[in-house]
């Protein structure tokens, strides 16, 4: 396996290329963990749902994301959550462009993502400011494809099985992991097709999103399989049920449980991590960063590294991996971290 910065890990030899979006001009360059903040301009949301409907409170929510470390802001005014109503465009708009407005003009450099589905708010975001078109259908609606593309914006596409109303009513799969990925294949061609720059694609694998809890987890144990797409990854599960289904806990109650299984996230190959909670995952994803960095880290790396090409080439192993992480004493944390990765080598 090829550990990238994604990872936290910085290689002396076969470092791949770094991702970046483009958009007008902008780089957002993805040589880090980036922290995208939730901001939600909606009366229902599951979790914060009234907080920040007024377009003041709402800048006032950029303003302390920003200062905490958000290097995106997603902004959204229709309810996603399990069971949620449609809203209607006029709605959502009226919404999210005096928003996508009001923060592009305070934070001229923040990137600004759109959290919709819907066309005609595509494109008048974007007038407003937006660089992100983050869409949970995956451009599936009529005419998404076609504005989204007119926009030259990056995009993020998600696997979603259903629609929000009963998505979560009886998710099946044959094939979890494969088929996802079939969805991922279809919809990156669907972009292509459509005239948007693959090197502007992101993949969500929409955690929540017509899974059971099992199912959630299953993709996340298994998150780097999709970075056989080379395109960017982004992991959200902020708050959610998949959390709470472990924890026992409630909505509000689930910081920590997001923390863990975000920071796993960015072992297993995310490159943005999607949360309402900013300040307490920059300050863990910082710390992880701490770790993974010192001298003896790095030495575990190169070896890991040199077994791996050792094994996809086809020789004796050199030596035993856990022999030689059980030299560095005292580093069960570093032990934890490296066999969380998968252990397949793709070069």
């Amino acid at each position: 396996m090829a550990l990238t910065a994604a990872h936290g890990f910085k290689l002396v030899h076969n470092t791949p290329k770094v991702r970046k979006l483009t958009h007008g001009g902008n780089e957002l360059v993805l040589d880090h963990p980036v922290i995208m903040g939730i901001l939600n301009v909606t009366p229902d949301s599951f979790s914060d749902g009234g907080r920040f409907f007024n377009k003041d409170d709402a800048l006032r929510h950029a303003d302390e994301m920003v200062a905490a470390g958000a290097e995106i802001i997603d902004i959204g005014g229709e309810s996603t959550r399990p069971g949620a109503a449609p809203v209607s465009e006029e709605d959502e708009t009226a919404r999210v462009v005096p928003v996508v407005a009001a923060v592009r003009e305070k934070y001229p450099d923040i990137w600004i993502s759109c959290d919709t589905s819907t066309p005609g708010v595509m494109r008048k975001a974007c007038a407003a400011g937006c660089d992100i078109i983050n869409d949970i259908r995956a451009l599936r609606r009529e005419g998404a494809l076609e504005a989204a593309a007119e926009t030259g914006a990056p995009v993020c596409i998600m696997h979603m099985q259903g629609e929000p109303g009963h998505m979560q009513d009886n998710p099946v799969y044959q094939d979890l992991i494969g088929e996802v990925s079939e969805f991922f294949y279809e919809r990156i061609d669907a972009c292509l097709n459509a005239g948007i720059k693959r090197d502007n694609i992101i993949l969500d694998p929409g955690f929540g999103f017509g899974k059971t809890l099992d199912q959630n987890y299953k993709l996340l144990g298994e998150l780097e399989k999709f970075r056989s797409f080379d395109l960017p990854i982004l992991a959200g599960m902020s708050r959610k049920s998949m959390i709470g289904g472990v924890t026992g806990t409630g909505t509000g109650d689930r910081l920590e449980g997001t923390v863990a299984a975000h920071l796993f996230s960015i072992l297993k190959g995310a490159d943005i991590i999607r949360v309402h909670d900013v300040k307490a995952h920059k300050d863990a994803v910082d710390v992880e960063h701490k770790i993974i960095s010192v001298d003896t880290v790095k030495d575990i790396v190169v070896a890991l590294h040199a077994h791996l090409a050792f094994h996809a080439m086809g020789f004796a192993h050199a030596s035993n991996l856990e022999n030689i992480l059980a030299s560095y004493h005292g580093l069960a944390v570093i032990v934890l971290i490296v066999h969380s990765l998968d252990m397949r080598a793709q070069f």
